[in-house]
């Protein structure tokens, strides 16, 4: 049994797909790119600003789902260049300071609607 997680405060899927799907007490959160809910428009910036925006969009999907970012066990990022790691990773490290989950980042050379970073995470539902 699988039932579809919604939310306005993230942004709204742009394809055939779910903001996250939760199934056998875990949430399979879809990707989020740095698009402000409110707008529907990219948020101003690099990578940083950009990361800290795709990072809430993720909190509000778990929020949504009946996670949060501490039930996070494994996320993936996806970076257009590489090269932003060490800013991406600093933004990241606020929003996991304590026990982060396991994490795989990855090089891709191309994002949806132009972002630079792009963050899906798989969480237990508390």
């Amino acid at each position: 049994m699988r039932e579809t997680v919604r939310t306005d405060k993230a942004p709204t899927a742009i394809g055939p797909y779910s903001q996250a799907i939760l199934s056998g007490g875990f949430l399979f959160c879809s990707g989020q790119i740095p698009l402000d809910p409110a707008t529907g428009k990219m948020v101003e910036g690099g990578v940083e600003s950009q990361t800290e925006r795709v990072l809430c969009n993720l909190a509000a999907v778990l929020e949504a789902g009946g996670a949060s970012l501490r039930s996070v066990a494994k996320t993936t990022v996806y970076l257009v260049d590489l090269s932003d790691f060490p800013a991406m990773n600093k933004v990241y490290g606020t929003f996991f300071p304590e026990n982060p989950p396991a994490r795989a980042t990855i090089q891709v050379a191309k994002l949806p609607a132009g972002a630079l970073v792009e963050i899906d995470a798989v969480a237990s539902v508390e």
